[in-house]
């Protein structure tokens, strides 16, 4: 039978290896490329945020939370719960923003046609010139503030 503390001796390296990995690889190795990524790409590295005017007004890369009747929505009431995994997504379907252009003439009296334009100007595909277009929340409602300055006047 052997004794108790030789068995404590033979784990010592096991959890000294796990205690070591998780420094490196927990702490050391995220250190090292968030240093790194805000060097090299600050503007992605802190979100890819947008600036109207002197404010912060959102992100490319999430939904915006974009609510009002005369702003595009990321979160349609016609789009399933499901069709997006994350929830935040700040793309929609180039449909979807089109069949948005009814409730924002009605909020704001921009004609119909003048927002299907903007939605078009801002249309990109999914794989190149090929896939599912989309448009990007965003970049529309930014649309809509430049074009029309006197009525998003409190937006600028």
């Amino acid at each position: 039978m052997s004794k108790p503390t030789s068995n404590l001796k033979m784990y010592r390296p096991v959890v000294l290896l796990a205690l070591v990995s998780m420094l490196v690889c927990g702490l050391a190795f995220p250190l090292l490329v968030t240093g790194v990524s805000q060097v090299a790409f600050p503007h992605q590295a802190d979100g890819s945020l947008v600036q109207l005017g002197n404010r912060t007004v959102g992100s490319y890369y999430i939904d915006n939370g974009f609510t009002l009747p005369i702003f595009f929505h990321a979160r349609n009431e016609s789009i399933p719960a499901s069709a997006s995994a994350s929830g935040v997504d700040p793309d929609i379907t180039l449909q979807d923003a089109l069949n948005q252009t009814s409730r924002i003439h009605s909020a704001t009296s921009i004609p119909v046609s003048n927002l299907t334009s903007i939605v078009m100007s801002h249309e990109q595909w999914t794989i190149w010139t090929t896939g599912d277009p989309y448009v990007n929340v965003l970049d529309l409602n930014l649309a809509l503030i430049s074009a029309y300055p006197t009525f998003y006047s409190a937006y600028r």
